[in-house]
């Protein structure tokens, strides 16, 4: 929005030229999305307080979460709201990118916030029934990824392609829109079985969109992408102001969720979050880079499909609980250690995933 209104006064003064360069953009974005947070947080907390929308807490679970019971939730949208405000106010509104992007992370936060309204209105931890979710998760993603499909230029935007291997790829054609459409659902979901301690979540989801903002922004410069040797695709760079409001308003966030919470996302935030880290990865031909930076999220959603599948088949389980972060809890680990020490993974990984622009 204030792109073109920059746009417009850049005729009469020059100065307002620095406007268009992306990286300037992006730290308004970020700086925007920071601020809202922080300035709409106590508000938020305060209200969320007084309508007694509290988190409902698992009894099978660790014994030290019991204490959490009544914790403000549904802050998720706190963080919606930073984003969206921030992307329409510093994103280019004619890129169709923006408007898928927004698409799918909002779609899915609704999904999301139906999911936390059901638990709230009926006080248990179950909400909407997982094949709804699905289907409704489902129906966003497919929908975002049809429209990337049917507006590709060409074939570089339905290609999938391997990191570290230059000339190693694939292109794949209608394939491309099932596969996008699970990087999308697998993503949305990796990040909420993740948010299961204070802060755990979203702080990967922060470093995870600044790693894929680094991705748009070499992707989107036909020079950067020649010399490194990924895809080029025009219009991607927007996607850098996208992740910048991720990022700004994941800290602000980040400043009431941290141990011990004032406020938890909910479902209205993870799964929205991780729908937009999917999309970006899509977006940007980076889907298996996602994987790598996000390995705490597939380390997550791997320990729950390995614990039931090995419940059903054997009749035992591999971890004490799952996801895997409650098995750490439940071997006497404190709170704020399994927290940290996640992080910790996600700037290793994070980095592996930024090198392998370099080796090809």
């Amino acid at each position: 929005m204030l792109v073109f209104f920059f746009d417009w006064l850049s005729g009469f003064f020059s100065f307002f030229d620095v406007f268009k360069y992306l990286t300037l953009r992006g730290i308004l974005a970020v700086l925007t999305a920071l601020g809202l947070s922080m300035a709409i947080g106590p508000l938020m907390i305060r209200r969320l307080t007084e309508l007694k929308i509290g988190q409902s807490i698992r009894d099978d679970g660790p014994q030290t979460h019991l204490s959490k019971a009544g914790t403000p939730t549904m802050g998720g949208a706190l963080i919606l709201l930073s984003i969206g405000v921030s992307t329409l106010l510093w994103g280019d509104l004619t890129n169709y990118y923006v408007w898928v992007t927004l698409f799918v992370t909002l779609g899915s936060g609704l999904i999301g916030g139906l999911d936390d309204y059901l638990k709230l209105k009926y006080q248990n931890s179950k909400g909407l029934s997982a094949r709804k979710k699905y289907f409704g998760l489902s129906l966003i993603a497919f929908v975002g990824v049809t429209i990337l499909y049917l507006m590709a230029a060409g074939d570089t935007e339905t290609t999938l392609f391997i990191p570290v291997f230059k000339d190693v790829s694939v292109n794949l054609g209608l394939f491309f829109i099932p596969w996008a459409y699970l990087v999308i659902v697998g993503s949305s979901n990796a990040v909420n079985l993740t948010d299961g301690l204070d802060g755990l979540a979203i702080m990967p989801t922060i470093l995870v969109a600044a790693g894929l903002g680094v991705f748009a922004y070499v992707s989107g410069n036909s020079v950067f992408s020649g010399y490194l040797g990924i895809p080029y695709i025009a219009g991607v760079g927007e996607m850098v102001v996208f992740c910048a409001t991720i990022f700004g308003a994941g800290l602000g966030f980040l400043w009431f969720n941290t141990y011990p919470a004032q406020v938890f996302m909910g479902d209205v935030g993870a799964l929205a979050l991780g729908a937009g880290l999917g999309i970006v990865a899509v977006v940007v031909r980076q889907e298996i880079v996602l994987a790598i930076m996000g390995g705490v999220f597939v380390m997550e959603a791997v320990s729950v499909i390995l614990q039931v599948g090995s419940f059903k088949m054997t009749g035992k389980r591999i971890f004490r609980m799952a996801p895997i972060h409650h098995h750490f809890e439940l071997k006497g680990w404190a709170e704020p250690k399994v927290i940290v020490r996640f992080w910790i993974i996600t700037i290793v990984l994070v980095l592996v995933g930024l090198a392998t622009l370099k080796v090809r």
